[in-house]
């Protein structure tokens, strides 16, 4: 078993925003229609879905600038097992946390058509610390016990105690409103994030990683 940890220099660290799920009542919006309503999609905002060839969804609904790169991992990661994939991503020059809709809100209609379509939903989404760990959680117990394996196996940090915040448990959460009515929630610490694409480009962990999650769906 390989052991990773993240030594890059400060300077060199991936601008991500630092956000753990943040609280309904701490979001500007509190659905998609009032976001559509005072801001611009392809100016501060793009949505995009692609459809797969399995009952799988990778989706990143805090992509972009909100927490980055969530939409990349989510992007390769559906496209290493073919499966479908959907995410909302920040695109202003900055301030792009203004655009962050929590997970039990989260309503955007292409998305959610997404994850209805389908009866395993992986949800990516950026932590804080600077530590290399990832949160697994959702209602999906087995599937989520399967990733936590493979990232463990393959040299990664995933604690057994999961804050309650990034839990993902409640049935509202949209990794959880799939067909089956439970999904995985994914949320990864900057310091991990950093690690898998140092300064926004990829390594060879990043492959490993996505490698790891696949191999846990593939068995599901």
């Amino acid at each position: 078993m390989k052991i990773r940890t993240a030594t890059v220099a400060a300077a060199t660290l991936l601008a991500v925003p630092t956000f753990a799920a943040t609280a309904a009542a701490e979001d500007t919006y509190s659905s998609y229609a009032e976001l559509a309503a005072n801001e611009t999609e392809g100016v501060d905002y793009q949505r995009s879905t692609r459809s797969g060839d399995t009952d799988v969804a990778h989706i990143a609904i805090h992509g972009g600038g909100i927490e980055r790169p969530t939409t990349e991992l989510a992007d390769h990661a559906a496209e290493l097992g073919g499966h479908a994939f959907a995410t909302f991503e920040g695109i202003k020059p900055s301030g792009n946390s203004v655009l962050h809709i929590t997970s039990t809100n989260f309503d955007e209609p292409r998305t959610v058509e997404v994850v209805e379509n389908s009866d395993y939903t992986i949800s990516w989404h950026g932590a804080a610390g600077d530590e290399a760990k990832t949160y697994v959680g959702g209602l999906d117990t087995e599937l989520r016990d399967a990733v936590r394996d493979e990232l463990r196996e393959e040299g990664f940090d995933v604690p057994s105690e999961v804050p309650d915040h990034l839990a993902g448990e409640n049935p509202d959460n949209i990794a959880n409103r799939n067909d089956r009515g439970k999904g995985v929630q994914l949320e990864l610490t900057r310091g991990q994030r950093d690690l898998l694409m140092p300064n926004g480009t990829p390594v060879e962990a990043m492959d490993d990683y996505l490698a790891a999650v696949e191999r846990a769906v593939s068995n599901r």
